[in-house]
């Protein structure tokens, strides 16, 4: 009896009138089919049992308002996309076959119309959002904005630009399969040298020198010259030697006639780091007649070392000559023009207030005007160097200056060396002084 009550009360919660005499037969089939009571709001997706026809439901008017409405929803989506006109009765059970139904078939999404502001995002699917703003942004115009203007123009003020990489070509691609080459790291290697030469480098020391001048030094520099030819020594061993000498007479005082004597130690101690096969010391004694004993060689080769902390490995010139040679893509003649200022601006003493890669770019430099090269600085130059054109012009024209006073000059071994035909006699082209001139005269005038 109170299973039988159960199902009366539970009939008449869902809202359906049941007949008197057919109570019992409701009451023997809910008992069978009863299950746990679902959302009470949405009766639309009542599930019925398979095989049973779907009960006759007399809803209140405010459910059957709310799910005429639904039903009428999902059926516009329907008809839409089947393009048929679907009339959807205002009976209640009509009204759940008809949501029923819709629910069944497969629902088609209606085409995204074109809106260029959506203003609830919220309502579209993930992939409507991203076409819709997709078609957005490819439908507006690039405006460049105010943060973008005062960027660029911050970056050309300042002389940074956003050149492509493609512009500089890569100098080092052919060499990629070199193991000698070291490509993947030859640019941290000069990146470690431009900011090592620096470090180490000798000062201005001819006012501290009691006995010695800059006249004095070109002496020893032509002798060292030319004693570094008789022995036909690696190129390193010469850039090395004067590297010694510098950088020991800018921390020693060092009496005239003990000037050759540094001269000779300097190369020995770099033909024993650079050299395969070194000359000794005999080899040396003979060389400068005898003016110096075995032990007087010896003493002050200790001694140099001990004065320069044994720091020998230090980037001389001849380290980026190699490197800017490569980057200006140049010919034999072009080489030994270039070596031909680089050993001319060894016997300079004015070219110590320049760091090395500097020295070597302006020689670089100096020989693309002796050449009449066009154009006289490439942006390739400019990118491996890190040197601009007016930067080199000082530096430059003391090489230039140099070239033109050599055959006049009584200190000829670079000039004699480079008028040979095994270095392509370079020294008899006609110096670039009105070029350098001229040049100078323009850059003081732009700034």
């Amino acid at each position: 009896m109170a299973t039988r009550h159960h199902a009366v009360v539970s009939q008449q919660q869902k809202g359906a009138i049941i007949p008197a005499g057919k109570q019992k037969a409701a009451a023997g089939a809910d008992a069978k089919n009863r299950r746990a009571l679902g959302d009470i709001g949405n009766l639309v997706n009542v599930r019925v049992a398979e095989g049973k026809p779907l009960p006759t439901v007399n809803r209140p008017i405010t459910r059957s308002f709310g799910a005429q409405l639904l039903a009428n929803a999902q059926a516009a989506a329907a008809a839409a996309a089947d393009k048929k006109p679907v009339v959807v009765p205002a009976d209640g059970a009509a009204v759940v076959k008809a949501a029923a139904k819709a629910t069944k078939k497969i629902t088609v999404k209606p085409k995204p119309e074109k809106k260029a502001i959506e203003t609830n995002p919220d309502e579209k699917t993930k992939e409507e959002s991203e076409t819709s703003s997709s078609r957005s942004r490819s439908s507006r115009k690039k405006v460049n904005t105010l943060t973008k203007v005062l960027t660029a123009r911050s970056k050309a003020a300042c002389g940074v630009t956003d050149k492509p990489k493609d512009l500089v070509p890569d100098i080092d691609a052919s060499d990629a399969d070199d193991q000698l080459a070291v490509v993947d790291y030859v640019e941290d290697i000069y990146k470690f040298y431009k900011l090592a030469e620096n470090s180490f480098r000798p000062h201005d020391y001819m006012d501290s020198q009691v006995e010695l001048n800059a006249k004095m030094r070109a002496i020893l520099t032509d002798w060292l010259i030319e004693v570094h030819h008789k022995f036909e020594l690696q190129p390193e061993t010469l850039y090395l030697t004067f590297y010694i000498i510098d950088r020991y007479l800018s921390k020693e005082i060092v009496m005239r006639r003990e000037l050759q004597l540094v001269g000779v130690s300097a190369m020995l101690i770099a033909c024993k780091y650079e050299e395969i096969w070194a000359p000794e010391v005999n080899d040396f004694i003979c060389i400068s007649d005898r003016a110096y004993t075995r032990e007087q060689i010896l003493v002050m080769e200790k001694g140099i070392l001990n004065k320069l902390e044994w720091n020998l490995t230090v980037p001389t010139p001849y380290v980026f000559l190699v490197r800017f040679l490569k980057a200006a893509l140049c010919d034999e003649e072009m080489e030994h023009m270039v070596f031909f200022f680089a050993e001319l601006g060894l016997m300079q003493y004015s070219m110590i207030m320049f760091c090395p890669s500097m020295v070597a770019a302006s020689a670089v430099y100096a020989a693309r005007c002796t050449l009449k090269k066009s154009p006289l600085w490439t942006e390739t130059l400019r990118h491996y160097t890190g040197f601009s054109e007016p930067q080199l012009l000082d530096c430059a024209q003391i090489l230039v200056n140099s070239h033109s006073e050599a055959p006049e000059s009584k200190l000829k071994v670079v000039y004699k060396k480079y008028s040979s035909e095994q270095f392509g006699a370079v020294a008899l082209q006609p110096p670039a002084t009105k070029l350098l001139e001229e040049l100078l005269d323009a850059s003081r005038k732009k700034s």
